[in-house]
């Protein structure tokens, strides 16, 4: 009954959104027939609203008529209450990030920054602001409640990822295990706290007060309520986050910056429907046929690598001792210990994309304060986004963190303790100091693979931006970076639903079973 509710309200909200569509196509082919100054270019919006129309129908139909594993699948979650409980709880949320998104803060000029913002948005410092807002799941154009989005978190957790490598004192907090973990989660609230208030003061500073009101410029009290007003949104979404990790479906920081990814995408297309242009060049603001080829390719190229490289593994044989008790023999299967090839997930490119924002700050301050130093000017162009060394200094960061999170996620000197704590071990090897060694190796070789693969994905984006003069805006999205943590974080959703339901023994995604008992249409 659930279920037939669920769909029949989405098919009636796919249905007015394809009326919407077809009108608004219909109507746009009609004027630029009957246009005096007809031109091939005014076909191209309402053509891809026609088009979009017969998406969504298709999707529809695919997803709650057609005979489909994924309806299949769709069933089985209607019919265990706990796990739809789950995903209503974390979208839910993700609906009050959204909400929180567009509060403004008091005292701003909004026609005055959206005027600032458009001279900005070209530039570098444009593109850095659409970097901030894809990788924290806030905005700094819009200067809202959630501006600084969750990126004083995210640095933070770095912080005290890499301080407890260093300080023994932290380590051996990390050690005691679930207690330590609350405790260096304690102190990383506290740093991101701390870190909110110097950020807010900064984007006050240099975003706000040349946008405020006359009358607020001078004001204490504006000032206060924008520096407590971002850094509340931020411990708000941190938030947000754990509550989803405890009682929701997946991992509540990532689905966040997705959540702001997705409506961002929307967007994207709209933008490159209207300059897309029938001509094989393009040219000014117009998109050619030549850099639409290649941004369908890349969409394509992206969506399935990073599926491949998500689900890549190394498959270790294991084999496990026989034991003799009376005249009966266990054990003795061989199995295989899976070891992923990227095994940190899109964190490398968030924690790099978090960090590289700093030197482009600092660098476009150096240039401006000492402008006749050629020094300074080469500082300033090479932490410029289109700038060969922001780019190998960006790939080298991807690297680090890859390693980094592998180090501090993968323990081979426990997992072999463990192996051989079970009477298992890897045929060739000695349990203990041999096996940690190998595994180790083996591990250190199939990150470089997944590194060089974020990498590769991270600089695609700015090889498009300046090769093909697509806008930054649209590569970013539809063929670079942010797809990629797009089909990332849902790839590990899909496989948080699939464990419940695989769990409960009911068909999942992957699986090819029927449709499970209890279930209706």
């Amino acid at each position: 009954m659930a279920y037939r509710a669920f769909r029949l309200v989405l098919g009636l909200v796919a249905g007015l959104v394809a009326a919407y569509l077809l009108v608004n196509g219909g109507v746009g082919v009609h004027r630029a027939l009957t246009s005096e100054s007809f031109s091939t270019a005014a076909l191209t919006g309402p053509i891809t609203q026609a088009a979009g129309a017969m998406v969504v129908l298709a999707i529809f139909y695919f997803v709650f008529i057609a005979p489909t594993a994924i309806k299949r699948v769709l069933e089985n979650i209607f019919s265990v209450p706990d796990l739809l409980k789950k995903i209503a709880f974390t979208l839910l949320l993700l609906c009050i990030y959204r909400v929180g998104f567009w509060i403004p803060l008091p005292g701003l000029n909004q026609e005055a920054l959206s005027r600032s913002m458009g001279q900005l948005s070209e530039g570098a410092l444009g593109q850095a602001m659409e970097y901030f807002a894809m990788f924290t799941g806030g905005n700094l154009q819009k200067c809202t409640l959630f501006g600084l989005g969750i990126m004083p978190y995210i640095s933070a957790s770095i912080i005290f990822q890499l301080l407890v490598t260093v300080v023994p004192a932290l380590e051996k907090l990390q050690k005691e295990g679930q207690a330590g973990h609350k405790k260096i989660q304690e102190y990383t609230r506290y740093a991101t706290v701390l870190l909110c208030v110097v950020q807010a003061v900064g984007i006050y500073k240099f975003i706000m007060v040349p946008n405020l009101y006359p009358a607020y410029v001078e004001s204490t009290s504006v000032f206060l309520m924008a520096v407590l007003g971002l850094t509340a949104g931020t411990i708000f979404l941190m938030w947000l986050g754990e509550q989803i990790d405890e009682y929701g479906v997946g991992n509540g920081i990532s689905l966040i910056i997705m959540a702001g990814i997705v409506a961002r995408m929307p967007g994207a297309i709209s933008d490159l429907a209207s300059m897309t242009s029938f001509k094989v060049a393009g040219g000014g603001s117009e998109i050619g046929l030549i850099s639409i080829v290649f941004l369908v390719a890349a969409f394509v190229s992206v969506v399935a690598g990073s599926i491949l490289i998500t689900q890549a593994q190394r498959r270790i044989p294991i084999q496990q001792a026989k034991h003799t008790r009376g005249r009966r023999v266990y054990g003795g299967q061989r199995q295989y210990l899976p070891l992923r090839v990227n095994h940190g997930g899109v964190m490398p490119i968030i924690f790099a994309s978090s960090l590289m924002m700093f030197p482009n700050a600092i660098a476009r301050w150096v240039a401006e304060q000492w402008q006749g130093n050629s020094v300074a000017v080469f500082f300033g162009q090479a932490f410029n986004m289109d700038n060969l060394v922001y780019q190998l200094v960006y790939v080298g960061m991807i690297f680090f963190f890859a390693y980094f999170w592998t180090t501090v996620q993968f323990r081979p000197k426990e997992m072999s303790d463990q192996l051989r704590d079970s009477g298992s071990f890897i045929p060739g090897l000695r349990p203990g100091k041999r096996t940690a060694d190998y595994l180790e190796r083996v591990m250190e070789r199939i990150t470089y693979c997944g590194a060089g693969f974020l990498a590769a994905i991270a600089v695609i984006p700015q090889v498009i931006v300046i090769g093909l003069g697509i806008p930054f805006s649209i590569a970013a999205y539809l063929g670079g970076t942010g797809l990629l943590i797009m089909v990332s974080v849902a790839l590990d959703m899909v496989q948080r639903i699939e464990a419940e339901l695989i769990m409960r023994n009911y068909g999942g995604f992957l699986s090819g079973g029927g449709r499970i008992k209890g279930a209706r249409g």
